[in-house]
């Protein structure tokens, strides 16, 4: 699943670390998150879409496989 979390975090010079603090899972989550290897469960890309104070799917697109 593609996302955009990488450039809205740099939007607000936020590191990984502060991003997963923020959301409350670790920087590697983040890190998979962003490059594609994980998808976040529903819970957290709500969490994540509503920190950023954007609707999930201006945050995470869904490509159908």
């Amino acid at each position: 699943m593609k996302n955009k979390l990488k450039v809205l975090r740099a939007e607000r010079d936020w590191s990984q670390a502060n991003l997963a603090e923020k959301v409350g899972v670790s920087r590697q989550t983040i890190n998979a998150i962003e490059t594609g290897k994980y998808d976040p469960s529903l819970p957290l890309a709500f969490k994540l879409s509503k920190l950023f104070d954007r609707q999930i799917e201006e945050v995470f697109d869904h490509q159908d496989v």
